[in-house]
């Protein structure tokens, strides 16, 4: 008691100033002593935990504050029956480097995803239809734009991942201006910028796992000197990378591993979160991305881990002297086969053989292609042209069989096989772009059913490659692999040996193997003589994927491997024919006697029995406009966009269309009237006609309805015969199917503003033409001139000296000479009977939205109203 009263005495006796400067003192003394815990005392006490430092040396030790654990919970997965399987990528901009890289990623692993530009405080996209979230995964490009997102979308998005258990994927890049260490707004996780990271370990128990393989530690500095490494002392995080710092060692300091990518397992908010350090720049952080969409998504946007590896050498015997294969070099092609079998089961490699350059080569070379024939029965093989050529130069189907049936005694004579199915052209030449007499000579010598080609739909970006059948042949992407016929020898490859060894260690061949489950790969005769860099390049590659994945390597036959590529990809089997002339690779390797001139600059899509067949009639009036060849089956409309039509090939488009004169003004034309409504119509025909002029021509949704019905009671549909226009438009969803068949022909064209909308996702709104109907049946003359100009005719007429109304018909003609008209035949203009007030009412309501969307949409596009819709929009207030 004595000691407290002589304190009290004490305290009484300071003054204002000296208690101030006490407690400033002690304020000071607890940062101090803060700081010396956090980064001294914290680091001392850190085990080795050897599960994090998996193969680094026995000084290394991971960080105590982010644990590993052998068992790891966490938030509820993506709930995959509520949400669609689309990853929604916030980038910094359109051109943005990693948002191009992500997005790259996504596309080459055919996962489906929708950009945004990140919101600063802008509005958020749409995140639900109805009770259905619209995305599985969130990323961005930069975490600190969500971290920093204004509170009222920040937590509408939160409370989406929370509810429908999304995750999210970030990246952090710092810059010149990052703090060097900062704590992450409203997260227990801690921020130190601006490093240079090396030596960096996958630690073997994070949950995320899938592909990556965590045994090897990538050696040396890392990409770059501007990494983030995180620290927390919340357990809701779970290291996925972890590295070195290069300074520490330089410094004499112990070598501690900080977490370059790391988990948040949404134990502190509900939300499960990965966080990069870095952009995807390092190999490593492109395979983790990959195993971290697996994981948030409950492994709905997954890549299977087997592997399909097909080596094609093209060029057999076709090599110049001094670039061939001896003999020592065809015993190490059989033993590198025989060793890659080790791991990938069955594997062979597939020869493709050109007879006309057997022994072509010095004494030397010529032993090792009869070295080679001894061992047929060692590979597989497909056969080449005969003498190399390239089979788009030769348009007679005789002249390449010819060739071909020379190539086939030769592989009779030295007892090669015949029957792979399997032969690759030479350049790709006729394959893509479609050569049909190459196909037709194919099937008939060899019976080929599987092809490959790079060329389809381009050679460039290589992730965009597919497969298509035309024809019953089977045509598969192919891949390139850094390997040309002019890349002979290691030390002489181009840019140095390292840039062929960056290729395959988490390089582009390393990627293609990633994010393809089939590859087929391109490779030379000459790249397995010299330096034999096609042994090096594969085995090399064996290794490195080993190393660092789970994959399955596997191998199949052609004919095999056809069936597993569109077994996996069934939507690949129909093909969406480019234009060639828009790709000068493809405008090379298609025949010189064939003319994109030759296509339609103009399509006049429909829809049916809204007046286009009239406009059809006025636009043939026009001496520089050409119409198509009429059709057996389907009369003045070709129909190709949208049928079976479409399969037989853009050379059976063509024949439809007169070879162009000299004259520059010819304007070649179709009309079609299904295509306007058909799905699948809008990207087809911008894939093969990207710069074409659309027309469509739009009455009274009602009107048209009625028009269609009263049409197919003409050609006797049983259906339209049966039941009255009100029971057909009124009918159930367990009505007979004819009659919903019907039903939906009525309707379902008549949704002009969705129909529109697809065609617009195409083509750019100056390329559409919307024609009022109403007024091309009543003021034709005054339609065609706005056509004319729509279309930038040079030459232009006066539709009223050339068109005159028939009475006796009910609507215009063609003014012949000596007053006489020419008319749309028998079955157009037809007068029916009004349709009934209950279907008037019925239809009133029923395209009442649909006509508002349709106004909202041509505002939109600067096209004005049809006096129609004016007037429909007007009765339905």
């Amino acid at each position: 008691m004595l000691c407290v009263a002589r304190v009290r005495r004490l305290l009484r006796q300071l003054t204002l100033q000296t208690s101030l400067f006490l407690l400033f003192l002690l304020c000071m003394l607890s940062v101090f002593v803060s700081a010396y815990f956090l980064y001294t005392v914290k680091r001392e006490l850190e085990p080795s935990a050897g599960g994090g430092a998996g193969n680094c040396d026995d000084d290394v030790f991971p960080s105590r504050l982010l644990p590993l654990r052998d068992e790891v919970g966490g938030a509820p997965a993506a709930d995959g029956t509520r949400t669609e399987p689309v990853v929604l990528v916030f980038v910094e901009s359109q051109y943005s480097q990693l948002g191009q890289e992500i997005v790259a990623v996504l596309e080459s692993a055919r996962f489906r995803y929708q950009t945004e530009i990140s919101p600063g405080k802008g509005d958020m996209p749409t995140l639900t239809d109805r009770d259905r979230g619209r995305f599985v995964l969130i990323v961005y490009e930069n975490i600190l734009k969500y971290v920093n997102m204004d509170a009222w979308n920040r937590e509408l998005l939160d409370k989406y991942c929370v509810e429908y258990g999304v995750g999210i994927i970030g990246f952090f890049k710092a810059n010149e201006n990052s703090l060097l260490s900062a704590q992450l707004k409203g997260f227990p996780l801690f921020l130190h910028s601006n490093l240079g990271l090396k030596d960096c370990t996958v630690n073997p128990k994070s949950p995320l796992l899938h592909i990556t393989r965590a045994q090897e530690v990538v050696r040396g500095p890392l990409p770059g000197d501007d990494w983030t490494v995180f620290q927390s002392n919340h357990s809701t995080y779970e290291p996925v990378l972890l590295a070195k710092t290069q300074s520490a060692e330089s410094m004499g300091l112990r070598a501690v591993l900080h977490t370059s990518v790391v988990q948040d397992l949404g134990l502190h908010d509900g939300i499960q979160r990965v966080l990069f350090g870095h952009n995807l720049a390092f190999w490593l952080h492109k395979l983790v991305f990959v195993d971290a969409v697996a994981f948030l998504t409950a492994k709905r946007l997954s890549l299977s881990l087997d592997r399909y590896v097909l080596v094609d050498i093209d060029d057999i015997f076709v090599g110049k002297e001094g670039t061939r294969m001896k003999v020592p070099d065809v015993k190490a092609l059989l033993e590198t086969q025989n060793e890659l079998r080790m791991s990938i089961p069955n594997f062979t490699f597939n020869l493709g053989f050109s007879g006309k350059f057997y022994h072509a080569g010095t004494d030397e070379e010529d032993l090792g292609d009869d070295l080679l024939l001894s061992y047929v029965n060692e590979f597989w093989w497909f056969p080449h042209m005969w003498s190399h050529m390239q089979p788009h130069r030769f348009h007679n189907q005789s002249v390449l069989a010819e060739q071909m049936l020379l190539n086939r005694r030769f592989a009779e004579e030295h007892s090669i096989p015949t029957n792979l199915g399997y032969a690759v052209a030479p350049h790709h030449s006729g394959v893509y772009p479609v050569h049909v007499q190459l196909y037709d000579a194919w099937k008939k010598v060899w019976g080929i059913r599987v092809t490959s080609t790079e060329e389809y739909p381009h050679l460039k970006p290589a992730r965009y490659r597919r497969g298509f059948i035309h024809s019953g042949i089977s045509v598969l992407p192919r891949q390139t692999c850094g390997l040309f016929t002019h890349t002979i020898f290691y030390k002489e490859y181009p840019g140095g040996p390292q840039e062929l060894d960056k290729l395959i260690d988490g390089g582009e061949l390393f990627l293609t193997v990633l994010l393809n489950p089939i590859s087929i790969f391109m490779t030379h005769l000459s790249n397995y003589g010299n330096d034999r860099l096609g042994l090096y390049t594969f085995k090399k590659l064996l290794r490195f994927v080993q190393t660092w994945t789970h994959l399955r390597l596997q191998t199949l036959p052609p004919l095999q491997l056809a069936h597993k590529y569109f077994s996996l990809f069934p939507s690949d089997r129909e093909p969406l024919w480019q234009n060639p002339c828009e790709d000068k690779r493809h405008k090379d390797i298609w025949s010189k006697e064939k003319t994109c001139d030759r296509f339609p600059k103009l399509l006049v899509i429909g829809s049916q029995k809204t007046g286009t067949t009239a406009l059809y009639l006025f636009l043939g009036m026009h001496p520089d406009l050409i119409s198509n060849y009429p059709s057996k089956e389907t009369f003045e409309e070709i129909q190709f966009f949208n049928g079976h039509n479409y399969h037989r090939g853009i050379d059976w488009y063509m024949e439809y269309f007169p070879l162009p004169s000299n004259t520059s003004s010819d304007y070649y034309f179709e009309k079609s009237a299904s295509y306007f409504d058909s799905e699948v119509v809008a990207a087809r025909a911008a894939a093969l006609l990207p710069k074409a002029k659309i027309i469509t021509v739009l009455i009274s949704p009602a009107e048209r309805a009625y028009a269609w019905y009263q049409h197919q009671r003409a050609h006797d549909d049983p259906a339209a015969l049966k039941y009255s226009f009100h029971d057909v438009i009124t009918a159930s969803h367990d009505a007979p199917v004819k009659l919903r068949i019907l039903q939906s022909r009525c309707l379902v064209p008549g949704w002009y503003a969705v129909h529109l909308e697809r065609w617009l996702t195409h083509y750019h709104s100056s390329q559409i033409m919307v024609v009022d109907g109403q007024m091309l049946k009543t003021d034709p003359a005054s339609v065609m001139d706005k056509v004319q100009k729509f279309l930038g005719l040079a030459n232009t007429i006066n539709y009223h000296k050339i068109l005159a109304f028939d009475p006796k018909k009910g609507f215009w003609c063609q003014l012949l000479e000596g007053g006489k008209t020419k008319c749309l035949g028998k079955s157009k203009g037809k007068r029916y009977a009004d349709m009934d007030s209950e279907s008037q009412q019925f239809l009133r309501e029923y395209y009442r939205d649909h006509n508002i969307e349709l106004s909202k949409l041509l505002y939109r596009i600067g096209q004005p109203l049809p006096s129609w819709l004016k007037d429909e929009l007007l009765n339905s207030r």
